[in-house]
This record gives structure tokens, C-alpha cells and sequence, in this order.
């Protein structure tokens, strides 16, 4: 069995129970209880989170590793600190722009580490480096190569319209993308189910016509809970949220997950 067909089952919970799973998940029982793979259909429309799972996100960690007085250990908790707090504004009914939230975790972290750091630095660390990460290597002909197997391609990113409209354009991604959508437009945050729910209504599909491309464990749950299918990069140091279903695809990169993909019928 090829790698990617092994991924569409691994690690699903449902194997160790024999219990069938949906088509999309690429598994289901036979007459006599065993687990066996099955062709999967294509899904209408193709979301694909933006930082790390397109764009490379190397300078900005050094551009706030360096503002953290070099301590690239709190590289980890910066982000899990920005998550937690992006989340905190959307239970609480308030939005503010990914990035200020952003800075405002890296003035928190810093404070907590006897780090001196004025606003305009934690903004300085993150919002100029942020506009101009290049993409990984093999995302252009990736995006192509689905483009050109007829998948409807949309980016569905937390940061803000502006944002992304400038990160595309500098990374040279803007003309592989049907639609961009932001969670600006909405409010809420992803992983929150409000966000895919709109994400599907605005491209006028039901959840599970929707497959969600992400690098972040955190994303993948929350479009699968969604009622989303997904496939997950597996770039260095992510993880899958081993409490969530598993992804009918696990890949370490953008060319495979496209290899698995355009093979559907």
C-alpha cells in the first residue's frame, strides 16, 4: 500500500473498534468486519490556511526570536500565547487584527521573562516581517498543478484582508487563488465553528464538500468538527490534536497532499 493511502487511515480510532467511517474519510468495513480502503470523491473546494501552511514563517521567527533577547525557546509559547488570546477575544465577543493580538502576546511573554519590550517594538518584530514571508518550495507548482486538475482554490486565513492581499503579493501567490477569505469579515476566529460555517456558506457548499489544508493541529480539528474533511502538512513541529478525528490526509508537504488529491475521481 502506497504512503498516502496508509495516511488516509492512520491512527483513526475507528480501526481498533471495526466500526465503517464515512466515504470521505476513506475507510469503511466490509460484510465481515474488516477495515478496507475506499476511493474517495473530490471535495468542490480547496481551503488552504496561509502562514506555515503556504508561506514560510523562518524570518518572522527570528525577527521575534531576536526581540525576545534571543531566547528562540519562547518561540513556542509566543504563538501558543497569541492563539490563546485570539480565542479569549471571540468568547468574549470582541476582534481585533491577528497581528495586534500577535504583539500583544509577544509583550506578554516578554514581561514574564524580564523582557523589556514597548509596544511599537512587539509590533515592529512581527507586522514588518509577516508582509513578505516567502512561500515554501513547493508551494507555486503545487497550486498550479491543482489549478490546473480543476480544484476551486481559497485561502481562509485568520489574519486580516489587507493582511493577506499583501502577503500574496509579495509572495507572488495572488493569481493561484479563486477567492481569498479572512475571518475579519466574520469576527470569530478559527478553530471556531462559526468560521467554517461561514467559510462553506460563502462559497455556497455544504461542510463536507469543504477540504481544509492546514499546517496546525488546532485548524484541523476545528474544520473536521465543522463537518469539514482535511488534510494536514505535517511541517516540522506541528502536531495533530490526538482528542480530534483524524485527517483522511497526512502529508509532509504541499506536493504530496497534491499527488493524493488530484488522484481523486
Amino acid at each position: 500500500m502506497k504512503k498516502g493511502r496508509r495516511n488516509f487511515i492512520k491512527n483513526s480510532t475507528l480501526l481498533g473498534l471495526g466500526i465503517a467511517a464515512t466515504p470521505q474519510f476513506g475507510i469503511a468495513s466490509n460484510t465481515e468486519g474488516n477495515v478496507e480502503t475506499m476511493n474517495m470523491t473530490r471535495p468542490k473546494v480547496l481551503f488552504f490556511d496561509v502562514n506555515e501552511t503556504l508561506l514560510d514563517l523562518t524570518v518572522m521567527k527570528e525577527s521575534v526570536g531576536k526581540a525576545l533577547g534571543n531566547r528562540s525557546d519562547l518561540l513556542s509559547l509566543w504563538f501558543t500565547t497569541m492563539l490563546q488570546y485570539s480565542l479569549v477575544s471571540t468568547v468574549g465577543r470582541q476582534y481585533n487584527d491577528f497581528g495586534i493580538i500577535g504583539a500583544a502576546a509577544l509583550q506578554m511573554v516578554a514581561a514574564n521573562n524580564n523582557i523589556t519590550l514597548t509596544e511599537n517594538q512587539a509590533k515592529e518584530a512581527i507586522l514588518t516581517p509577516i508582509r513578505s514571508l516567502p512561500a515554501h518550495p513547493e508551494v507555486k507548482e503545487s497550486l498550479e498543478r491543482l489549478r490546473n486538475a480543476g480544484y476551486k482554490l481559497v485561502s481562509f486565513t485568520n489574519s486580516s484582508n489587507k493582511g493577506v492581499e499583501t502577503q500574496f503579493k509579495n509572495a507572488g501567490l495572488t493569481k493561484y487563488f479563486d477567492e481569498r477569505l479572512s475571518i475579519e469579515d466574520i469576527g470569530k476566529f478559527k478553530p471556531h465553528t462559526d468560521a467554517y460555517d461561514w467559510a462553506a456558506r460563502k462559497m455556497e457548499i455544504t461542510p463536507n464538500e469543504c477540504l481544509l489544508i492546514a499546517a496546525h493541529g488546532w485548524d484541523i480539528a476545528g474544520a473536521l468538527w465543522a463537518n469539514w474533511r482535511a488534510a494536514f502538512i505535517s511541517r516540522p513541529g506541528a502536531q495533530l490534536y490526538p482528542l480530534a478525528p483524524s485527517p483522511e490526509i497526512n502529508e509532509s508537504n504541499l506536493k504530496l497532499v497534491t499527488d493524493l488529491l488530484i488522484s481523486l475521481k
